[in-house]
């Protein structure tokens, strides 16, 4: 690196640490807002920590069994399906479903009698009790409309008081109207019949300490279970398992622990109620076959009987044996394929109803698709039923599903057919097949015939007889044990650190607040502001043309020409904008006589008259000679500074008259020996016109001659071109412009007024600044020597 790189290197370090601590000084000067509003939001922070009842998480944890799986009755229980820890994806969702469902968690708030909430009798926080309230409320009638009309008009509040010797006093908080009862005696309402009982050994309370009030609440059951569907969460713990954690976070653990633990409850017996009731309508289909085929093997046995005894057999076998032997494995055949038969003709004619009933299962079809479809079948109605139980027919999942039911129906009844057809051709084969082997016993008697035939279609029906009693038996143990489809893994258990409010979030989070929305403020003021607000803002605009000073904002007691203090803050800054002006003339060429110096602006009220008097009335304290010149001949402002100065002679009647002598027009100033005043004079109906006169230029160089210093007050310059026509006389121009008035777009004309000549040596003048923006800091240098403001009054100042 070079000596030269060196060199500026230090340079940009010091505007960028000068860049950071610009941005942290826009900031901090509004210190007092960020104190008080950090202030009131974390206040509002302990209010709400205070005040806001805190709630926790309770958790518990279950795993869903698939019992039976591809036979049986269950209907969760299907073949082939993709499999996630022993159930389909699809199965857990509906699972998942069940558990949060309507139906479920009506019946939970129902058993735990969720509808009556018991409530502590304080004013500001009322806490609700739950199992530590010291009453219990049985309701014997409970009408909804009239419940929901009460709710409406907030009149389903009682405070229950304790007066003493089972004497109880209930009171409506809304309408007042008190009703005197006694423990366990039924009180009658316009809505709701109950009594109120006291709860013995309650847990916490004292035995000789007796309770005084309690608020119980009366709330509709739709109500309390839209609540807690809506904050019960339902999740699997990991995929590929049946690991279910059912979560809820609610202010009272206990009451969000028996809801959890009631959920898994009705869940089970839910899914036992279904099981139990297909394991029902089977064991109905077989009562029924079994009652058919009792009738026809007592017919085939009565035949039977009276067959040996028309005929006088004892032993017919012991002659055949030889040969029956050859076509028993043809008979044991025609048995099976005879029992599949009436199996599935059974199965026919049990499907001949319309009605959406159960299909009876697991009865011995050795046809595993029908088994499929049958199961399948059953499922789907299962989940009609129980979709029935919370809605119509017209619901289009309903009606969905009955067609997906209908269609699945036809398809069990095809395959049933088909199976039946099969079963047809097989007996036929194999009585063929029998018929080939009759001739080798044709000569067996007719008597042997006909007694074989009746003990086949005996043992056939003894057969199926003996199997369907197996099939009953089997059902009936299911339909008598049953264990729960959930497992439970872990009861249900609270953690007691706050879920909300959380102490420490909440004060990060007004402490934040606090302090972000001070700086919104600022910022957004920021981009909204059109306007000049200090030094900084106009050296952006300004580049590179010279500030000479900035001049304080005054209060409204402060007069605009400061003639008692030396050493005010105008003052000082009036010498400061001075000291600069002089510096500034020094690099140009020097000339004999006064400096003409030209004060305008961009538009009027920006202060050029003000910063004019101001300035001369400095000079003049310091023994130069120094007049006022009112060049604005629109709009005369010096006679603010001397009365009657627009009511005599002036620069404009001097331009029109030639008789005229300007030392008759010059007038004395009030202010100060040293400071005289030339005033504007009439105001003639051409201005521009008399500005470009000689005359104009003729009677500032007799000034100069005469004065050490000729300040000249001319018109604003972007609304009037009187400036521009006479400012090649001026030596210097001061550009006036005003902190929280002058448009940042508009110091654009000045500059370019600059650039084009059409403003002579100009410089700036920044007037009406704050103490907080005034220069590079209010506490340097402006107040040297004086009294330093106090705590109260820099914070005064401050807002």
């Amino acid at each position: 690196m070079s000596k030269e790189q060196y060199k500026y290197l230090p340079i940009a370090e010091e505007e960028s640490e000068f860049n950071v601590r610009e941005i942290l000084d826009r900031y901090l000067r509004y210190w007092p807002w960020f104190i008080i509003v950090g202030g009131l939001a974390v206040g509002m922070a302990f209010l709400y920590l205070k005040y806001t009842e805190p709630t926790y998480r309770t958790v518990s944890t279950i795993i869903i069994k698939d019992e039976d799986k591809g036979t049986g009755s269950d209907p969760s229980a299907m073949v082939d399906l993709g499999m996630m820890g022993g159930m389909a994806t699809n199965s857990i969702s509906n699972e998942l479903g069940l558990l949060t469902s309507k139906r479920i968690m009506w019946n939970t708030v129902k058993a735990l009698d969720l509808n009556v909430q018991y409530w502590s009798d304080e004013e500001l926080l009322s806490k609700e009790l739950y199992d530590f309230s010291p009453i219990k409320v049985e309701i014997f009638r409970l009408d909804d409309r009239g419940l929901e009309k009460a709710i409406l008009s907030e009149s389903n509040v009682y405070k229950v008081h304790n007066l003493g010797g089972g004497k109880l006093s209930v009171v409506n908080e809304a309408t007042e109207q008190e009703v005197q009862t006694d423990l366990g005696q039924m009180v009658e309402l316009d809505y709701v019949d109950f009594n109120i009982q006291e709860k013995e050994d309650m847990e916490g309370m004292a035995q000789d300490e007796a309770w005084t009030t309690v608020r119980i609440k009366f709330v509709s059951l739709g109500s309390v279970v839209n609540q807690y569907r809506g904050k019960l969460e339902v999740e699997v713990v990991e995929d590929q398992s049946t690991l279910i954690q059912l979560s809820l976070i609610d202010a009272v653990p206990k009451k969000a622990q028996d809801v959890l633990n009631q959920v898994v409850f009705e869940y089970n017996r839910d899914a036992i109620d279904e099981k139990n009731l297909i394991a029902k309508n089977t064991a109905d289909f077989i009562d029924e076959r079994l009652a058919i085929i009792n009738r026809e093997l007592d017919s085939v046995e009565t035949g039977k009987e009276q067959f040996k005894a028309a005929n006088s057999l004892t032993d017919i076998g012991a002659e055949s044996n030889m040969i029956i032997q050859n076509v028993s494995e043809y008979n044991k055949r025609q048995q099976e394929v005879q029992t599949q038969l009436e199996l599935t003709n059974s199965m026919l004619n049990y499907m001949n109803t319309d009605q959406m009933v159960l299909f009876p299962s697991n009865l011995g079809i050795e046809e595993t698709s029908v088994n499929q479809l049958i199961a399948e079948y059953n499922s789907m109605v299962v989940q009609r039923n129980r979709l029935m139980a919370g809605s119509t027919e017209k619901n289009p999942i309903i009606v969905r599903l009955d067609a997906q039911i209908a269609q699945m129906k036809n398809s069990v009844r095809s395959s049933l057919q088909g199976r039946r057809d099969n079963l047809l051709i097989s007996s036929g084969n194999l009585r063929r097949q029998s018929g080939r082997l009759g001739s080798q016993i044709s000569a067996v008697p007719g008597q042997e015939r006909k007694f074989r035939g009746i003990e086949r279609q005996q043992g056939i029906k003894e057969s199926l007889y003996l199997y369907l009693l197996q099939k009953r038996e089997e059902n009936t143990l299911k339909l008598t044990v049953r264990a729960p489809k959930a497992k439970l893994v872990d009861q249900a258990y609270s953690n007691y650190s706050p879920v909300s409010p959380n102490p420490k979030k909440a004060l990060a989070i007004a402490l934040f607040l606090g302090l972000l929305l001070p700086v919104m403020v600022i910022e957004g003021k920021e981009l909204l502001n059109n306007k000049i607000r200090n030094r900084s803002d106009l050296e952006k605009k300004v580049k590179g043309i010279p500030i000479l000073g900035e001049l304080p904002k005054l209060g409204r007691k402060d007069k605009e020409l400061d003639l008692n203090s030396s050493r005010s803050l105008l003052s000082e800054s009036c010498r400061i904008v001075l000291a600069n002006l002089q510096y500034t003339m020094v690099k140009h060429d020097t000339k004999k006589g006064g400096v003409c110096v030209f004060v305008t602006s961009t538009v009027k009220g920006e202060g050029k008259t003000f910063t004019t008097m101001n300035l001369a009335h400095t000079l003049a304290t310091t023994g130069k000679k120094v007049i006022v010149v009112g060049a604005d001949l629109r709009n005369p402002q010096l006679q603010r500074y001397k009365d009657g100065l627009n009511k005599v002679l002036g620069v404009s009647d001097y331009l029109v008259s030639r008789n005229q002598e300007l030392k008759h027009l010059i007038q004395d100033s009030e202010q100060h020996p040293n400071l005289k005043f030339l005033p504007s004079g009439s105001i003639p109906p051409n201005p521009a016109e008399l500005l470009q006169l000689d005359k104009m230029g003729t009677m500032l160089q007799e000034l100069e001659a005469e004065y050490d210093y000729v300040f000249v007050d001319t018109a604003p310059s972007m609304l009037l071109a009187d400036t521009f026509l006479i400012s090649k006389y001026a030596d210097v121009t001061l550009y006036v412009v005003r902190t929280g008035f002058t448009k940042k777009n508009v110091i654009n004309f000045a500059v370019d007024a600059s650039k084009e000549g059409k403003l002579k040596n100009m410089n700036f003048v920044l007037n009406d600044v704050g103490l907080d923006n005034l220069g590079y800091g209010s506490k340097y240098g402006y107040v040297y020597g004086e009294d330093q403001p106090g705590f109260w009054q820099k914070l005064k100042h401050s807002f």
